[in-house]
């Protein structure tokens, strides 16, 4: 579980036309991308990629989460954080929430996922609709302790299906931007 701090209350999520100081084209394009991020790290790894768990339970969602999800401050929710690796390296760091009135609601079963990717679920699933991307540096406190880093882009949008919400945030780590930009030059 990674750490939080009850002072900070979240980043600024920004939509695309919102960014005044966007990325490079590439990392744009995989930031705004609405296909599924798991196929096309599945693609890019030439079919190596997994999904690492690292932390799965009910807990309170942070601030940011709950106004995503319209949820009062401090809502509890599932939280499902893993690592989406590519040849063996851990490429993107994932978070995903929902409200645990939703969830019990809803028929997900969020904690009978284990290795498999949440992503394949939402978009295997045709009810489930995706809202607008949003893009942020991710706290550099919200990651695990190996991967804190500054300045780290992410990307989070919230999938509907009836009542039931799930927000998912993934954040891009060095490795996955290694990658890209060594098929972009390949």
């Amino acid at each position: 579980m990674t750490q939080q701090s009850p002072a900070f209350i979240g980043p600024a999520w920004l939509e695309r036309e919102q960014l005044i100081d966007a990325p490079d084209p590439v990392m744009l394009d995989w930031l705004f991308n609405q296909d599924s991020l798991t196929r096309r790290l599945d693609r890019l790894s030439d079919g190596r990629f997994s999904v690492f768990p690292q932390f799965e339970g009910w807990q309170p969602l942070r601030p940011d989460e709950c106004l995503a999800l319209g949820l009062p401050e401090a809502g509890e929710g599932w939280v499902r954080e893993v690592y989406l690796r590519g040849n063996g390296n851990n490429w993107v760091f994932a978070r995903s929430v929902a409200a645990r009135s939703a969830l019990q609601d809803g028929g997900l079963d969020m904690d009978e996922l284990g290795t498999r990717s949440l992503g394949e679920l939402l978009f295997s699933d045709p009810a489930f609709v995706r809202g607008t991307l949003e893009v942020c540096h991710y706290p550099e406190a919200w990651l695990p302790a190996a991967d804190a880093a500054r300045g780290l882009w992410a990307r989070r949008s919230r999938f509907d299906r009836d009542a039931l919400s799930v927000l998912v945030a993934e954040v891009f780590l060095p490795a996955l931007c290694t990658a890209i930009h060594d098929k972009d030059h390949v």
